[in-house]
Protein backbone atom coordinates (compact mmCIF):
# COMPACT_ATOMS: atom_id res chain seq x y z
CA UNK A 1 0.00 0.00 0.00
CA UNK A 2 1.50 3.24 -1.20
CA UNK A 3 0.77 7.36 0.47
CA UNK A 4 -0.50 9.00 -2.69
CA UNK A 5 0.06 12.52 -3.24
CA UNK A 6 -1.98 14.43 -5.87
CA UNK A 7 -1.89 18.19 -7.24
CA UNK A 8 -2.45 19.58 -10.59
CA UNK A 9 1.19 19.68 -11.33
CA UNK A 10 4.45 20.05 -9.56
CA UNK A 11 3.52 21.69 -6.29
CA UNK A 12 2.77 19.07 -4.12
CA UNK A 13 6.00 17.36 -4.14
CA UNK A 14 6.78 19.60 -1.67
CA UNK A 15 4.42 18.20 0.55
CA UNK A 16 5.73 15.15 -0.12
CA UNK A 17 9.26 15.59 0.33
CA UNK A 18 8.68 16.45 3.62
CA UNK A 19 6.64 13.56 3.81
CA UNK A 20 8.95 11.27 2.29
CA UNK A 21 11.47 12.48 5.42
CA UNK A 22 9.08 12.11 8.53
CA UNK A 23 7.62 8.71 7.18
CA UNK A 24 10.96 7.20 5.44
CA UNK A 25 9.49 3.24 5.70
CA UNK A 26 6.53 4.33 3.89
CA UNK A 27 5.80 4.06 0.44
CA UNK A 28 4.40 6.79 -2.00
CA UNK A 29 2.52 7.77 -4.96
CA UNK A 30 2.58 10.87 -6.88
CA UNK A 31 0.04 11.63 -9.40
CA UNK A 32 0.21 15.42 -11.15
CA UNK A 33 -3.02 16.37 -13.27
CA UNK A 34 -1.19 17.31 -16.32
CA UNK A 35 -4.14 17.27 -18.72
CA UNK A 36 -5.16 20.70 -16.68
CA UNK A 37 -2.65 22.36 -14.80
CA UNK A 38 -3.15 25.28 -13.64
CA UNK A 39 -5.74 24.86 -11.54
CA UNK A 40 -5.76 28.02 -9.52
CA UNK A 41 -7.19 30.29 -12.60
CA UNK A 42 -9.95 28.09 -13.70
CA UNK A 43 -13.48 28.15 -12.69
CA UNK A 44 -14.65 25.94 -9.50
CA UNK A 45 -16.93 23.58 -11.34
CA UNK A 46 -13.52 23.23 -13.83
CA UNK A 47 -11.38 21.92 -10.90
CA UNK A 48 -14.62 20.11 -9.03
CA UNK A 49 -14.71 17.80 -12.17
CA UNK A 50 -10.84 17.69 -12.71
CA UNK A 51 -9.92 16.33 -9.41
CA UNK A 52 -13.09 14.09 -9.69
CA UNK A 53 -10.96 12.31 -12.62
CA UNK A 54 -8.26 12.30 -10.96
CA UNK A 55 -8.79 11.15 -7.71
CA UNK A 56 -10.99 8.22 -10.25
CA UNK A 57 -7.61 6.83 -11.63
CA UNK A 58 -5.57 7.31 -8.28
CA UNK A 59 -8.21 4.87 -6.68
CA UNK A 60 -7.34 2.15 -9.01
CA UNK A 61 -4.10 1.81 -7.17
CA UNK A 62 -3.51 0.92 -4.01
CA UNK A 63 -3.33 3.20 -1.98
CA UNK A 64 -4.08 3.64 2.24
CA UNK A 65 -4.50 7.52 2.10
CA UNK A 66 -4.69 10.19 -0.05
CA UNK A 67 -3.39 13.87 0.73
CA UNK A 68 -4.57 16.34 -1.94
CA UNK A 69 -1.68 18.36 -1.87
CA UNK A 70 -2.94 21.64 -3.50
CA UNK A 71 -4.72 24.23 -1.81
CA UNK A 72 -6.92 25.05 -4.29
CA UNK A 73 -8.59 21.27 -5.68
CA UNK A 74 -8.67 21.15 -0.79
CA UNK A 75 -11.21 24.27 -1.15
CA UNK A 76 -13.58 23.26 -3.88
CA UNK A 77 -13.54 19.26 -3.82
CA UNK A 78 -12.82 17.62 -0.53
CA UNK A 79 -16.08 17.33 0.95
CA UNK A 80 -17.25 15.67 -2.33
CA UNK A 81 -14.08 13.56 -1.99
CA UNK A 82 -14.65 12.27 1.53
CA UNK A 83 -18.55 11.33 0.13
CA UNK A 84 -17.42 9.09 -2.27
CA UNK A 85 -14.45 7.15 -0.84
CA UNK A 86 -13.52 5.95 2.48
CA UNK A 87 -10.34 5.58 2.41
CA UNK A 88 -8.54 8.89 4.47
CA UNK A 89 -8.34 12.00 2.42
CA UNK A 90 -6.52 14.71 3.83
CA UNK A 91 -6.37 18.27 2.39
CA UNK A 92 -4.53 21.35 2.56
CA UNK A 93 -5.25 25.02 3.78
CA UNK A 94 -3.43 28.03 4.35
CA UNK A 95 -1.25 28.15 7.97
CA UNK A 96 -2.90 31.62 8.78
CA UNK A 97 -3.60 30.00 12.57
CA UNK A 98 0.16 29.02 13.09
CA UNK A 99 1.06 32.55 11.17
CA UNK A 100 -1.04 34.30 13.68
CA UNK A 101 -0.42 32.83 16.55
CA UNK A 102 4.20 33.64 15.84
CA UNK A 103 2.64 36.90 16.05
CA UNK A 104 0.53 37.39 18.80
CA UNK A 105 3.32 39.03 20.54
CA UNK A 106 4.63 41.02 18.19
CA UNK A 107 1.55 42.14 16.95
CA UNK A 108 2.66 42.00 13.08
CA UNK A 109 0.81 41.25 10.35
CA UNK A 110 0.07 38.23 8.38
CA UNK A 111 0.50 38.44 4.54
CA UNK A 112 -1.06 35.27 2.58
CA UNK A 113 0.02 34.31 -0.79
CA UNK A 114 -2.04 31.89 -2.84
CA UNK A 115 -3.85 31.68 -5.80
CA UNK A 116 -6.86 33.83 -7.01
CA UNK A 117 -9.45 30.73 -7.04
CA UNK A 118 -8.03 29.76 -3.41
CA UNK A 119 -8.75 33.19 -2.34
CA UNK A 120 -11.82 33.39 -3.37
CA UNK A 121 -13.37 30.22 -2.28
CA UNK A 122 -15.14 30.74 1.06
CA UNK A 123 -13.41 27.88 2.58
CA UNK A 124 -10.69 30.32 2.86
CA UNK A 125 -12.98 33.12 4.25
CA UNK A 126 -14.48 31.44 6.70
CA UNK A 127 -11.17 30.33 8.12
CA UNK A 128 -10.05 33.89 7.85
CA UNK A 129 -13.09 35.27 9.76
CA UNK A 130 -12.87 32.74 12.20
CA UNK A 131 -9.36 33.07 13.73
CA UNK A 132 -8.26 36.92 12.38
CA UNK A 133 -10.13 38.57 14.84
CA UNK A 134 -7.95 41.80 15.12
CA UNK A 135 -8.49 41.94 11.39
CA UNK A 136 -4.58 41.08 10.58
CA UNK A 137 -4.30 39.19 7.67
CA UNK A 138 -3.70 40.65 4.04
CA UNK A 139 -3.89 38.24 1.04
CA UNK A 140 -2.10 38.76 -2.03
CA UNK A 141 -2.72 36.37 -5.45
CA UNK A 142 -0.16 35.50 -7.27
CA UNK A 143 -1.12 33.43 -9.93
CA UNK A 144 2.29 33.55 -12.16
CA UNK A 145 4.19 31.60 -9.72
CA UNK A 146 2.40 28.05 -10.60
CA UNK A 147 3.57 28.70 -14.39
CA UNK A 148 6.63 29.75 -13.24
CA UNK A 149 6.83 26.61 -10.74
CA UNK A 150 6.10 24.24 -13.59
CA UNK A 151 8.81 25.51 -15.89
CA UNK A 152 11.03 25.12 -12.84
CA UNK A 153 12.15 28.78 -12.91
CA UNK A 154 12.21 29.26 -9.19
CA UNK A 155 15.43 31.35 -8.46
CA UNK A 156 16.13 33.57 -11.14
CA UNK A 157 16.11 37.23 -11.74
CA UNK A 158 13.05 37.07 -13.74
CA UNK A 159 11.30 36.04 -9.71
CA UNK A 160 13.45 38.42 -8.42
CA UNK A 161 11.63 41.27 -10.29
CA UNK A 162 8.30 39.84 -9.91
CA UNK A 163 8.51 39.48 -6.18
CA UNK A 164 9.97 42.97 -5.90
CA UNK A 165 6.65 44.19 -8.29
CA UNK A 166 3.90 42.14 -6.53
CA UNK A 167 5.15 43.17 -2.58
CA UNK A 168 5.79 47.29 -4.00
CA UNK A 169 2.21 48.24 -3.05
CA UNK A 170 3.34 46.82 0.80
CA UNK A 171 5.06 48.02 4.27
CA UNK A 172 6.81 44.78 4.36
CA UNK A 173 7.93 46.08 8.24
CA UNK A 174 4.23 46.02 9.39
CA UNK A 175 3.93 41.89 8.60
CA UNK A 176 5.81 39.20 10.89
CA UNK A 177 4.43 36.16 8.61
CA UNK A 178 4.29 35.61 4.82
CA UNK A 179 2.12 32.01 4.37
CA UNK A 180 2.74 30.40 1.45
CA UNK A 181 -0.85 29.29 0.22
CA UNK A 182 -0.21 27.24 -2.50
CA UNK A 183 2.18 23.90 -2.23
CA UNK A 184 3.61 25.34 -5.62
CA UNK A 185 5.06 27.99 -3.49
CA UNK A 186 7.74 26.89 -1.39
CA UNK A 187 9.69 25.89 -3.93
CA UNK A 188 10.60 29.85 -3.95
CA UNK A 189 11.81 29.88 -0.57
CA UNK A 190 15.24 30.36 -1.24
CA UNK A 191 14.16 33.58 -3.20
CA UNK A 192 11.85 34.91 -0.98
CA UNK A 193 14.39 34.33 2.39
CA UNK A 194 16.90 36.94 -0.14
CA UNK A 195 14.21 39.49 -0.84
CA UNK A 196 12.10 39.84 2.42
CA UNK A 197 12.96 41.16 5.47
CA UNK A 198 15.30 39.05 7.65
CA UNK A 199 12.36 39.42 10.47
CA UNK A 200 9.64 37.87 8.81
CA UNK A 201 9.11 33.95 9.01
CA UNK A 202 8.03 32.02 6.47
CA UNK A 203 5.35 29.35 6.95
CA UNK A 204 3.45 26.73 4.73
CA UNK A 205 0.78 24.41 5.60
CA UNK A 206 2.57 20.92 4.99
CA UNK A 207 3.38 20.23 8.91
CA UNK A 208 -0.42 20.14 9.75
CA UNK A 209 -1.25 18.18 6.98
CA UNK A 210 1.07 15.43 7.41
CA UNK A 211 0.64 15.50 11.20
CA UNK A 212 -3.29 14.69 10.64
CA UNK A 213 -1.86 12.11 7.99
CA UNK A 214 0.23 10.37 10.24
CA UNK A 215 -2.43 10.86 13.26
CA UNK A 216 -5.01 8.78 10.93
CA UNK A 217 -2.79 6.01 9.51
CA UNK A 218 -1.74 5.07 13.04
CA UNK A 219 -5.24 5.52 13.94
CA UNK A 220 -6.34 2.86 11.31
CA UNK A 221 -3.17 1.02 12.39
CA UNK A 222 -2.19 1.48 8.80
CA UNK A 223 1.37 3.15 9.06
CA UNK A 224 3.48 0.25 7.36
CA UNK A 225 6.63 1.03 8.52
CA UNK A 226 8.44 -1.34 6.44
CA UNK A 227 8.59 0.32 2.90
CA UNK A 228 11.27 2.17 1.78
CA UNK A 229 10.10 5.47 0.49
CA UNK A 230 9.80 4.00 -2.64
CA UNK A 231 8.15 6.54 -5.25
CA UNK A 232 5.67 5.70 -7.77
CA UNK A 233 5.09 8.85 -10.36
CA UNK A 234 1.92 9.39 -12.64
CA UNK A 235 0.56 12.03 -14.73
CA UNK A 236 -3.16 12.31 -16.29
CA UNK A 237 -1.51 12.79 -19.74
CA UNK A 238 1.15 9.55 -19.63
CA UNK A 239 4.22 11.92 -20.70
CA UNK A 240 7.26 10.55 -20.21
CA UNK A 241 8.85 14.05 -20.05
CA UNK A 242 6.84 15.42 -17.45
CA UNK A 243 7.62 12.25 -15.12
CA UNK A 244 10.98 13.27 -15.95
CA UNK A 245 10.43 17.12 -14.88
CA UNK A 246 8.73 15.75 -11.43
CA UNK A 247 11.77 13.79 -10.66
CA UNK A 248 14.09 17.05 -11.31
CA UNK A 249 11.59 18.87 -8.87
CA UNK A 250 11.77 17.20 -6.43
CA UNK A 251 15.68 17.03 -6.40
CA UNK A 252 15.46 20.62 -7.06
CA UNK A 253 13.22 21.00 -4.08
CA UNK A 254 15.73 19.26 -2.08
CA UNK A 255 18.24 22.55 -2.64
CA UNK A 256 15.71 25.90 -2.78
CA UNK A 257 12.71 24.56 -0.74
CA UNK A 258 14.85 24.89 2.75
Amino acid sequence: MRIAFFDSGIGGISVLHEAMKQLPHEDFLYFADTLHVPYGTKSKDEVLTFVKQAVETISKEEVSALVIACNTATSIAISELRRIYDMPIIGMEPAVKPALAMNRSSGKRVLVLATPLTLKESKYRELVSRIDDMGMVDSLPMPELVQFCEQLNVDSQQIIDYFHAQFAPFDLSLYGTVVLGCTHYPFFRSVLKKILPDSIHIVDGSAGTLNRLTQLLSDRDQLLGKGHSDLKWMCSDGNPAYLEKMRKALQLFEVVGV
